[in-house]
Formats: structure tokens, C-alpha cells, sequence
């Protein structure tokens, strides 16, 4: 086996060690979390549209479409997109429950240049909970050009109101590594690479984490990706 070869397969079983981490904790988390009273979950699916992630972000759409798939199976999801990019701006899409309107929404958005604005995440998560409960909080990004101490401090709130943060990095930055992960700490939630080589994953990944905020552990365990749960014991934090 060449060198090159070798690399190109530790990079694969760390990705895959970093996936099955992810799994595990969604199964702690969801074990531990009460189910809503009306059953209805909710979750919002966040996305960094600046320019940088414009050369992936035809895998992003692929991915959130395998998800979005899951909203008609299950039947018991809202899902709301919510993007930054450019200058100051980050839109939000109203609640829906069916794949079609959330990909039509999808389809509208194009990456523009700006500086992350996860903040602006954050702050509406917390405005949407304040409405009706939200279970989960999926971000997709490359970035974190922000206060992370101010960013700590808001998710932390975010951690104490129930709301968990799964939060893919595509890219290798390490400050954005340690940022992110300190993040999903704070919010008892998880973090993952997010890149070419782990794309089918994170694909199910994404299913796993829908059927999860819908219908907590008995859901994810129904569905046709319980056999994505590792046995391994959750990772410890």
C-alpha cells in the first residue's frame, strides 16, 4: 500500500470514528430527552451561505434533500431552513412539513461573500423555542469569524433551554474545530466533519437526527437507519 493510500485511509477511519461518536451521542441524547406533548418536533436546519462554501454547496443540497425526505416519511416534523450570507443578511423560511416546500426554499438560496453570522442563528433559535419548543438545531458551515466567548455564552442558553446544536464542519480549520465542538458541548449536542468522503453518513446522519427531534429514541430506533447505532458506549464529553 503506497504512502498516499495509507493517508487517504486513516483520513477515512478518522472521519468514520468521528460519525460513530455523532450516532452515539445522538442516541444518549435522544434516551434522555422527554418527548413534547403533542409529539410534533421541530427542528431547524441552519447553513453558512457565504462564498467560501460555494464549491461543495451542490453536495449540501444533496444532503438536505436526503433529509428533507424523511419529513414526509415520519409524517410528525417542522423543519425551518435559516441561512446567512452576504452583508448582515440572514433569512429564515416559515415552518413546513413537507420536503417540497423546504427544497423549493432551498433552491432559491446562492452564496454570496460575508462574514459568518452564527450569532443571528443562534439569537432566532432562541426566538422560535420561545414560540413553541424546538428540538434541534442543525448548522452547517466552513467559518467562525466572531466573539466565540459571546458565542459560548449564547449557546450556553441555548443548552439550558433543551435545545442541542449538531454542528458539521466542512474544511480542516482547527480554531473552527475547537470552536464548534465547544459549542455542541455547551449545548449537549455533537460535531462532525462534513466533506466529500463522509457525504452517504452524513446523509443518514441528518435522517437519524430528523427522526430523533420528531419522535425521540423509539423513533430513531423504528427507523430504517437504527442500524446506523454503533455498539459502543455514548463518548463522554
Amino acid at each position: 500500500m503506497s504512502d498516499k493510500t495509507k493517508e487517504k485511509s486513516v483520513v477515512r477511519q478518522s472521519s468514520a470514528d468521528e460519525i460513530s461518536a455523532f450516532v452515539a451521542k445522538t442516541r444518549e441524547m435522544a434516551a434522555l430527552k422527554p418527548k413534547s406533548a403533542d409529539n410534533n418536533g421541530r427542528l431547524i436546519f441552519a447553513l453558512d451561505a457565504t462564498l467560501s462554501r460555494q464549491p461543495t454547496w451542490d453536495m449540501a443540497c444533496h444532503l438536505q434533500a436526503e433529509m428533507f425526505s424523511v419529513v414526509n416519511e415520519i409524517g410528525s416534523l417542522s423543519v425551518q431552513l435559516n441561512y446567512y450570507r452576504g452583508f448582515g443578511e440572514c433569512r429564515s423560511s416559515n415552518w413546513a412539513s413537507d420536503s417540497a416546500t423546504l427544497q423549493r426554499f432551498m433552491s432559491k438560496i446562492r452564496c454570496q461573500g460575508g462574514r459568518t453570522q452564527i450569532g443571528k442563528v443562534f439569537a432566532n433559535a432562541r426566538k422560535q423555542h420561545g414560540k413553541k419548543p424546538v428540538n434541534a438545531l442543525v448548522f452547517i458551515g466552513d467559518a467562525m469569524e466572531e466573539n466565540l466567548d459571546i458565542l459560548c455564552d449564547r449557546a450556553g442558553e441555548l443548552g439550558l433551554l433543551g435545545v442541542p446544536m449538531f454542528l458539521f464542519q466542512e474544511g480542516h480549520d482547527t480554531a473552527v474545530e475547537r470552536a464548534f465542538k465547544e459549542l455542541a458541548r455547551l449545548t449537549k449536542g455533537a460535531y462532525a466533519r462534513f466533506d466529500e468522503n463522509a457525504a452517504n453518513e452524513l446523509s443518514a446522519l441528518l435522517r437519524a437526527v430528523a427522526v430523533y427531534a420528531a419522535g425521540g429514541i423509539t423513533a430513531l430506533e423504528a427507523s430504517k437507519d437504527r442500524l446506523l447505532l454503533p455498539q459502543m458506549k455514548p463518548q463522554s464529553r
